[in-house]
């Protein structure tokens, strides 16, 4: 089976990474010249909305899914003409724009921090009014690891702040006196099977992640299970779902959803029985889901900027570097580690001083 795979970046490389000893060839379409996933499969350089070169790539494969959410839902509708492509586009067009996205949550009885669409400085100049302050403004497309919203404390921070996030339709939520952070990773088979990961705790600096940490019989397992399993279903959903969630009160509030197999779930490359990869593919191909209990204790951390001396991250017990093949810049997500030990004692060492070394390099 040859799979397409709209973008061209890290997760599509790991996808064929997991692919391929399953018998799976892949076609990337990625207008960037040095696409990271080139290396493992056909490179088609063209924009999203190529149709010229979206046909081709259609006639070319089996089935089509995407690696990332800004690509255009009028893509994945385009291509569903002539090649079975999952996600479905409806699922993409919801998870690219938050707005969408929220008022689904609100639809199926998710909760969600108080939020309003903004379209003008007037409309966030109300919405505060009734929302009130501390709250963030997001853009409602394009906005990923901190980019794209603000964090407005004080009335001076409202003033201009439609402007600064560049006059485009915005959404303005409440801000969360969140206890914690977590995750859930999910995935749904084209006949309505569903398997869940365990529930991962997520760390964020400066709006990007850094560190994941799978939990063990977390208690708030069921409850976001049944969430997930609301907008799986609503959607129709193919393939790798992941859900972040805040800890609010012993209870979920929802943050967002990505259609896409997710930075959080990297862990599973190692810590489980079948990763977020793999059964994505089995998933969208459809084959038999494999099973997502975790294997020890797992962690991972993101690599941001550069990636420390090989031999130093490989001299770490436990310790499994994925390198993207990217460029090094600032701000970049250009590798990450995995943890897998056999006690979560053991685990904690490690993540010390596995942070210890990238904070050093």
């Amino acid at each position: 089976m040859k799979i397409g795979v709209i973008g061209g970046g890290q997760l599509g490389r790991m996808l064929a990474l997991a692919g391929t000893p399953l018998g799976q060839q892949f076609a990337f379409l990625d207008p960037a010249p040095d696409a990271c996933a080139q290396a493992l499969g056909e490179h088609i350089r063209a924009d999203y909305d190529d149709h010229e070169h979206l046909r081709r790539l259609a006639d070319e494969v089996d089935v089509v899914t995407f690696e990332f959410e800004s690509v255009p839902a009028e893509t994945v509708a385009f291509l569903s003409q002539f090649v079975p492509v999952y996600p479905n586009a409806e699922a993409l067009r919801i998870a690219r724009d938050r707005w969408f996205e929220k008022s689904l949550f609100r639809e199926l009885g998710i909760p969600t921090p108080a939020f309003a669409d903004i379209q003008s400085q007037d409309s966030l100049d109300t919405a505060v009014k009734h929302i009130g302050l501390p709250a963030v403004l997001k853009t409602r497309t394009l906005g990923y690891d901190g980019k794209g919203q603000k964090v407005l404390r004080q009335p001076e921070d409202v003033r201009g702040a439609f402007a600064e996030l560049g006059s485009v339709p915005c959404i303005l939520e409440g801000f969360v006196p969140f206890t914690g952070e977590v995750s859930l990773i999910a995935v749904r088979a084209r006949d309505g099977q569903t398997r869940f990961y365990p529930l991962v705790h997520n760390t964020h600096i400066n709006g990007i992640l850094s560190l994941s940490v799978a939990s063990s019989a977390h208690p708030l397992q069921a409850l976001a299970e049944d969430y997930v399993g609301r907008v799986l279903d609503k959607l129709e959903y193919v393939g790798v779902l992941a859900f972040e969630f805040f800890e609010v009160d012993g209870g979920l509030k929802a943050n967002e959803i990505a259609p896409r197999v997710h930075n959080s779930g990297h862990w599973t490359i190692e810590g489980a029985e079948c990763s977020q990869f793999e059964n994505h593919l089995r998933a969208i191909a459809g084959l038999p889901l494999g099973s997502t209990a975790r294997v020890g204790e797992s962690a991972m951390l993101n690599l941001i900027g550069s990636v420390p001396p090989v031999e130093q991250v490989t001299a770490i017990a436990d310790c499994h570097l994925h390198h993207y093949g990217k460029a090094f810049k600032a701000g970049r997500k250009v590798g990450h580690a995995t943890l897998r030990c056999h006690d979560a004692s053991t685990l904690r060492s490690r993540i010390a001083e596995l942070q210890s070394l990238i904070n050093t390099a």
